[in-house]
């Protein structure tokens, strides 16, 4: 017997405030940006991420490749400690690399999706802002 698995969705209320569905799991996330202390800093091209509905997460950080647990409970994200390569790149991109690695793994994360991007804010109010990776 085939098992189907259905992406978990985030609810959300659109213009009109009927409920709609943004997938957070099986989508491939490219990084945009991320807010820290009141900073915002464009992501390297490469930063991106993916939640499979298996609770693997997987990605990169700007620079390096990473692996982790990831708990998807409505619109509440909790990844375990990240696993990542060891490569060194140009200072900006290490500086972001940490920024985000910090802010993935600081706790519980709150998802919101908007017009098709998603946020992830931390227990602090940095966020991650995220939107659908082009096809490679």
């Amino acid at each position: 017997m085939a098992a189907t698995l259905v992406p978990l969705t985030l609810a959300c209320a659109s213009a009109q405030g009927a409920p709609t569905g943004q997938p957070v799991t099986g989508v491939d996330w490219r990084v945009d940006s991320l807010t820290t202390q009141g900073t915002t800093r464009h992501a390297p091209t490469a930063a991106h991420l993916r939640i499979d509905t298996d609770g693997k997460a997987a990605g990169n950080l700007g620079c390096n490749q990473f692996g982790a647990r990831a708990t998807v409970h409505g619109d509440r994200i909790t990844f375990g400690d990240l696993y990542t390569t060891r490569m060194a790149c140009e200072k900006d991109r290490m500086d972001f690399e940490r920024a985000l690695a910090r802010t993935l793994t600081t706790g519980t994360l709150t998802a919101r999706a908007d017009d098709g991007k998603l946020t992830l804010t931390d227990g602090d109010g940095d966020r991650v802002h995220l939107s659908p990776r082009a096809p490679e």
